[in-house]
């Protein structure tokens, strides 16, 4: 009798052609700064989390990937670009953006590395005005183009679907 396996936490990419699940809990989650994540993320830094080889499941499409260097391998969505995984070879756990699962919030990172290319002004963003999308909108003069942004939104929900995009929205 074969035991069914539940996922921990589920996620994907950003148009949802590529979803994958989480069969125990990650762990080592992390900020790295180094430039080489800088420049695969497009960002500051890359926030990461393990999860073991074998617990990694794709439940929906294929992780296209890129050899950042003889060792590793980033993963990412050719649909719509969506980095996912950072894999070094022969390791028995690879590394998954944690802005890619459903849940990022129960991901807390738990140590920064590559603090060498961090950003020097970090220290200063606590103190930085702050707004909501909304209030940003009005205060700056772009509330149409974030009214239009969420009445065409193509961004897959934060939980798995049967397919997508829904039909109404397929080309």
């Amino acid at each position: 009798m074969s035991e069914t396996r539940v996922p921990v936490m589920t996620g994907g990419c950003q148009c949802g052609a590529v979803r994958f699940a989480a069969m125990s809990a990650p762990y080592n989650t992390h900020i790295c700064h180094c430039r080489m994540c800088q420049k695969a993320f497009g960002n500051f830094f890359a926030p990461l989390c393990n999860v073991k080889n074998e617990d990694f499941v794709v439940t929906r499409g294929t992780i296209s990937e890129f050899y950042s260097s003889a060792e590793v391998r980033r993963g990412f969505c050719s649909s719509c670009g969506t980095p996912l995984t950072f894999v070094s070879e022969g390791s028995d756990h690879l590394n998954v953006a944690l802005g890619s699962f459903d849940d990022p919030a129960r991901l807390r990172p738990q140590i920064q590395i590559g603090i060498e290319a961090r950003m020097p002004w970090f220290a200063d963003l606590p103190g930085l005005p702050e707004e909501t999308t909304d209030s940003a909108g009005e205060k700056y003069g772009f509330s149409e183009e974030i009214a239009g942004i969420a009445r065409t939104n193509r961004q897959h929900p934060d939980h798995d679907t049967d397919s997508w995009p829904p039909e109404d929205q397929r080309s």
